[in-house]
């Protein structure tokens, strides 16, 4: 079977209506690195990519300028998905190695990271990256808080990029920032137009690329990730970091994660992990987006002297403390049965 880190890597770029998507997709394909990127969207119409910049390959399939493939999708994804896979083993486009999803600016991310993991044929092509969510600098804070929408967007990324802060209040951005933080303790909050000669780490760092999974392993732990505070929210949703200072037994682990997800998967928004395995001498690190858990991955070395694991929750309506508690109980458990007598 192939590994998982050698699947086609899918990036979701998500966010409010108006939140500046389209502008950012096209700065991202401008990125030399990205050349070799198939980008699904809506429409054309919605996305503003420059016809002049298109020539026609198919009814739903057109090559940029920079060699990027852009398909309309009008239809299902599943099926946008099998023709692009279709046409790259064919030759009837270039050979892209990654895949933008643009969603429409009410669109809920989760769906679509469940479409890669449950077709049978996908699922063996392509891999969810990450969730890229653009703010609105001026009206983020408004949209967070009358649309869940919007909190749903921003809770579940792997990186928050703000949009428009030219034309933002500079007071009202530290809110903003907060806010973004207080929801999703683990995801990098980016000004867009400071993103400057590494454009493309906005999309190519995740826990499966060689080059950029310790830089995605080191926001996780990043400020201490705020891991002994609770950030509750009027939504529901809160972010968290839950901290042991003991190794964690992994088939103990494995129950346990398996448990929470089958009882609350729907309010686990996101979990990632950077962990201490019992008898495994370099951290664990796992990924979960709501029902989908990714296969663990390894990074070579800690990144410091601290060998604590660390588990970021964003969930919606679950108790921190009741979390905490059951793991631990079930890690208890396993090692009070290991201490018994052969």
């Amino acid at each position: 079977m192939t590994s998982y880190g050698t699947l086609t890597p899918v990036n979701i770029v998500t966010g409010f209506l108006g939140s500046g998507k389209t502008t950012l997709l096209q700065r991202l394909l401008r990125a030399p690195e990205l050349s070799d990127v198939a980008v699904l969207v809506n429409e054309f119409g919605e996305v503003g990519l420059d016809h002049h910049l298109l020539r026609a390959v198919a009814e739903s399939t057109v090559v940029l300028e920079n060699g990027c493939v852009c398909c309309a999708v009008r239809g299902d994804l599943q099926q946008a998905l099998r023709t692009l896979l279709s046409q790259r083993t064919r030759g009837d486009v270039p050979p892209f190695r990654r895949v933008v999803i643009e969603t429409s600016g009410l669109a809920d991310p989760a769906p679509i990271a469940f479409t890669l993991s449950s077709d049978a044929v996908l699922r063996h092509h392509f891999r969810l990256s990450g969730i890229i969510t653009t703010v609105d600098a001026v009206n983020g804070e408004a949209q967070l808080a009358d649309f869940p929408e919007a909190v749903k967007q921003a809770s579940m990324a792997d990186r928050l990029i703000l949009t428009k802060t030219d034309l933002a209040d500079p007071a009202a951005l530290p809110a903003l920032r907060a806010r973004l933080r207080r929801l999703n303790v683990s995801a990098q909050v980016l000004e867009a137009d400071l993103i400057a000669g590494e454009l493309h780490h906005v999309l190519t760092d995740d826990i499966y690329d060689s080059d950029g999974k310790f830089r995605e392993a080191a926001q996780w732990r990043a400020d201490e990730l705020d891991a002994h505070m609770t950030h509750a929210h009027t939504d529901d949703v809160q972010s968290f970091a839950a901290v042991f200072d003991r190794p964690l037994d992994w088939t103990a682990f494995g129950l346990w994660l398996s448990m929470l997800l089958h009882g609350h998967g729907a309010d686990i928004l996101r979990l990632k992990g950077l962990l201490n395995v019992a008898g495994v001498p370099t951290p664990v690190l796992i990924n979960a987006v709501q029902h989908i858990v990714h296969p663990p991955s390894h990074l070579e070395r800690w990144p410091d002297a601290d060998r604590r694991s660390r588990l970021v929750f964003i969930v919606r309506g679950l108790e921190r403390a009741r979390i905490e508690r059951s793991l631990a109980v079930f890690n208890d458990l396993v090692n009070a049965r290991a201490a018994l007598p052969a």
